[in-house]
């Protein structure tokens, strides 16, 4: 049986991540929750999921001793990093005045501008959250069966500006074009909720099992 381990520390949304990916699991999969670094590294799948300040999460990655368990796991199995578990994959963030992220993957995290204006002159809302649409920008084995712009569910203050732009898996319009999707590898990452995101998000998670 092939088992996705769900990292656990601390972070509050696990349960609906956890719920989402139970849901489309077949008899074939077992998804667990674990900060334990054995279960952990024994498992098949990993999904880093997260929602709040990174200053936080990177703290309590560091006390749980899973920076390393991490490092291992985005080099060698199929890994999905979501919101939180994004960012925190980056080289540094502005957030919580100018935080070192994991540095797997090369960019930065930077705040949305609080004065931008739309066309009409309205001033646009951040943190952006609601629906959007998301415009992939490779094919990829967790884009299947998900239509060209598709909306999906964001709740986020900072975006990812990927280096590289081969690695550029998808992008959403808010304020800017930022990196709403980025894939190497092994590794898939989003700054939606695919929890949160219905029909759309749920092929997503499904895919990622199938991967």
């Amino acid at each position: 049986m092939s088992i996705t381990a769900v990292l656990d520390y601390g972070s509050s949304n696990l349960r609906s991540v956890t719920k989402a990916l139970e849901h489309v699991a077949d008899n074939s999969s077992k998804i667990i929750v674990s900060s334990e670094v054995d279960q952990i590294r024994d498992a098949d799948r990993v999904v880093f999921p997260g929602q709040g300040a990174i200053g936080q999460c990177m703290q309590s990655i560091k006390a749980k001793g899973l920076d390393e368990i991490l490092t291992e796991c985005v080099v060698n199995k199929p890994f999905l990093g979501i919101c939180m578990g994004m960012q925190t994959l980056m080289d540094e963030s502005e957030e919580d005045g100018g935080t070192l992220g994991l540095g797997f993957l090369r960019g930065t995290v930077f705040k949305f501008p609080w004065n931008a204006k739309d066309k009409k002159g309205d001033a646009y809302k951040v943190p952006h959250m609601g629906w959007n649409r998301v415009y992939p920008k490779i094919e990829h084995p967790l884009w299947k069966g998900i239509k060209l712009g598709e909306r999906f569910y964001f709740v986020h203050s900072y975006y990812v500006k990927a280096e590289n732009e081969s690695e550029i898996a998808a992008t959403t319009d808010y304020i800017l074009d930022f990196t709403s999707a980025i894939a190497r590898d092994n590794l898939f990452a989003v700054q939606f909720h695919p929890e949160k995101s219905q029909k759309p998000g749920l092929q997503l998670l499904s895919n990622f099992l199938q991967w």
